[in-house]
């Protein structure tokens, strides 16, 4: 069997983005008040949070492994995250 790495087995994934606009909503203000930017930044698989210049945390919700992490470590009532619509998100094709 052959052995991969992680990055050549998320490179198997499919990924379609739902133009409509992300599955995944910071309350910049509660984020902020929580202190859990870098948080979001540093526990995310996909690197999909990353923290502006102005503090405020930006999402790039194409490439989001739809893993949860965010979910677990976000304070409550900072993160919104659902599951993409139907057809949506990513595909994992590999384990």
């Amino acid at each position: 069997m052959e052995t991969l790495s992680v990055s050549d087995r998320l490179a198997k994934n499919r990924y379609q983005t739902d133009e409509r606009g992300s599955h995944i909503r910071v309350d910049q203000e509660a984020a902020r008040r929580a202190g859990s930017a870098q948080m979001l930044v540093r526990v995310c698989p996909a690197r999909v949070f990353r923290q502006e210049s102005d503090g405020t945390i930006s999402v790039s919700y194409a490439g989001c492994l739809e893993c949860g992490t965010c979910v677990a470590v976000a304070p409550p009532g900072s993160l919104e995250w659902r599951y993409p619509s139907g057809g949506h998100g990513v595909q994992h094709r590999e384990g």
